[in-house]
């Protein structure tokens, strides 16, 4: 027969089994919070200019010539208040083409303008996808919440999807 453990031995050794298991959640905690925020970060930088149109320039442009980063064309304006441009940058993407017009904003003080409408709100939410999809890694293997995982996984999965196909 074992002889049983007096109880001061048993909760001398839980405290610090405890300790390193409320590190690893509050590390993997912050590291996933971390994630999440510098993925809103990133989206907002684009995204306040799209969603966020109300006393901006709107319009259109049509692209004439891209380079390695730009895109160029004339600008023209959709809103009152807007003022024509003989050139207008946009980012040089793979939704961005020679030849395409496409709806946008002006960035304020600026002659680069983003995408507006609903391919535009998406693309700008596209490092939150990423974003979304890195945490639900670190949340399923450093904070064991496979459930909570899924969702963050599937919401990454599902806006840069929805990107893609708006784009």
């Amino acid at each position: 027969m074992i002889p049983a453990m007096p109880a001061s031995a048993t909760t001398s050794r839980q405290a610090p089994v405890a300790a390193l298991r409320f590190g690893r959640l509050a590390a993997m905690g912050t590291v996933a919070a971390l994630i999440l925020f510098a993925g809103v970060w990133g989206s907002w930088a684009t995204a306040h200019n799209v969603m966020l149109t109300k006393g901006r320039e709107t319009g259109t442009i049509k692209v004439t010539r891209c380079a390695e980063d730009t895109c160029s064309g004339p600008f023209t304006p959709g809103s009152t208040g807007a003022r024509a441009r003989a050139s207008a940058e946009i980012a040089h993407t793979v939704a961005v083409r020679k030849g395409q017009t496409y709806t946008v904003v002006v960035k304020p003080g600026t002659d680069e303008v983003v995408r507006s409408g609903p391919a535009g709100v998406l693309y700008s939410w596209v490092p939150l996808g990423g974003a979304l999809l890195l945490a639900s890694v670190v949340v399923a293997g450093g904070l064991r919440l496979t459930r909570v995982a899924w969702v963050l996984a599937g919401s990454g999965v599902a806006l840069l999807t929805a990107a893609f196909l708006a784009l």
